[in-house]
């Protein structure tokens, strides 16, 4: 239970980097078709404080289930297991919650920068949410050097 609880910090931390990429993202208008919180708020009819709270709580979730599977990804380093896992979870979007947005199969509809930047901040985030992992269950295993890459 306790490495499900850090894989929820792990995810949820990876997602504060993530909405800094978006946002700056957003502030030099780039890509503007694209907005994640957007799209999470029109799928649950809400407005953009309950598209951000879905971003924060989809990350603490793929976090807790990064937790249960990580040791089944390829390698041994989380940093890598969590790029395996980002790239992973981005194949859901593009199958699932892309057409469920109105975007179509890897959200082709707005574009191929959709299925290209989307797949980078999966990477950014199954990265970042390895590191934090690794981090924070580094005592807990017994490891005390860094990653290896």
């Amino acid at each position: 239970m306790k490495l499900v609880a850090i894989g929820i910090l792990a995810g949820i931390g990876a997602a504060l980097v993530l909405s800094a990429l978006m946002v700056m993202k957003s502030m030099i208008g780039f890509f503007p078709e694209l907005d994640i919180i957007a799209m999470l708020a029109a799928l649950v009819a809400g407005g953009v404080m309950l598209g951000w709270i879905l971003h924060f709580a989809i990350g603490g979730f793929w976090g807790a289930a990064f937790s249960v599977v990580h040791d089944f990804l390829p390698g041994r380093n989380p940093v890598l297991q969590g790029i395996a896992f980002g790239l992973i979870a981005w194949l859901l979007m593009m199958l699932l919650i892309m057409p469920m947005g109105g975007y179509g199969v890897f959200g082709l509809v707005i574009g191929i920068m959709a299925p290209l930047m989307t797949g980078v901040l999966h990477i950014v985030f199954g990265a970042v949410m390895g590191w934090i992992f690794q981090r924070l269950t580094m005592n807990q295993r017994g490891r005390q050097t860094g990653p290896e890459l």
